[in-house]
């Protein structure tokens, strides 16, 4: 039997759109590019062929499109984990989900996901204006570990190497970190031979789960060197960012293909960063858009 999802699950507007997205499931195509931004999806849209539609919702700005004869949506989240939660939810309702009987389709749809964002580098090799492809996330905002079926699609041994790492080990106020790998195919086509493919950490807040330091002091003052010095089987920690590790881990739980680009426009290392890099992120949006 098929499940029933109720009106208080899955929020349908009198128009028949999504609740938060206010687009209809006709809206969505199959290759999606995120953007936490809502001005940077005319940015995205402005390479597009064609336009067919163009939704505002609160941060939720959404337009569907072609490029190159691709039909795609690009669709902005906001910052944070607990946005991407709300879109791929959405999203994967807009997909999967039958809105008139409210059951789950007998065909489901899987979705091309790519994030497109800025970042914290974290190594010396990851200076300002970097490309990065998250080929790891590893979320240290625990929006993963509400979900059933989160320890089959991480890397447990890793998680278990970094809390070691890190001293978290016993410590209750800590969050349980998760570790999931983006999907392999995506990342091949996307990162080709001209980004760096990299472990992203997502962190709960742009501050002190960052490690920067204004008027409160940091309980752990020490941890971005940690992280940084972190190695797993020869691979390092590359780059700090907010929504990675929630898209890697729910599409991987959903069944969708996605992975996460960022520029490096602060290195942590060096103590930079360029707030002037709006020209150099259209280079990372059109190289999207050819390899999506």
């Amino acid at each position: 039997m098929k499940k029933y999802f109720a009106e208080s699950e899955l929020i349908i507007n009198s128009d028949g759109s999504v609740f938060h997205l206010h687009i209809t499931p006709e809206q969505l195509a199959d290759k999606v590019i995120l953007v936490g931004d809502p001005g940077r999806v005319g940015l995205v849209a402005s390479h597009f062929d064609t336009k067919e539609c163009d939704v505002e919702s609160r941060e939720f700005h959404t337009i569907t499109g072609t490029f190159n004869g691709k039909r795609i949506s690009v669709i902005s989240t906001g910052i944070g984990c607990d946005n991407i939660d709300i879109v791929l939810n959405e999203i994967d309702a807009l997909a999967n989900i039958d809105f008139k009987t409210r059951q789950e389709k007998s065909t489901l749809r899987h979705l091309e996901i790519v994030r497109i964002g800025t970042c914290g580098g974290l190594q010396p090799f990851t200076p300002e204006g970097t490309f990065v492809c998250s080929q790891t996330s590893i979320g240290f905002d625990g929006l993963l570990n509400f979900y059933a079926g989160r320890n089959a699609v991480c890397d447990l041994q890793l998680e278990r190497a970094l809390i070691a790492h890190l001293g978290w080990t016993g410590n209750m106020c800590a969050p349980y970190p998760y570790a999931v790998d983006a999907d392999e195919e995506l990342v091949e086509r996307i990162a080709a031979d001209d980004m760096v493919r990299g472990i992203t950490i997502a962190c709960g807040g742009f501050f002190g789960p960052q490690g920067r330091e204004l008027r409160i002091p940091l309980a752990d003052p020490h941890q971005n060197e940690k992280v940084e010095s972190f190695e797993y089987n020869g691979r390092r920690i590359t780059n700090f960012e907010m929504e990675s590790s929630a898209l890697a881990g729910l599409s991987r739980l959903m069944g969708h293909k996605a992975t996460t680009v960022c520029m490096v426009i602060a290195n942590r290392v060096a103590g930079k960063a360029n707030t002037g890099y709006k020209n150099q992120i259209d280079d990372l949006i059109r190289l999207v858009l050819e390899r999506i």
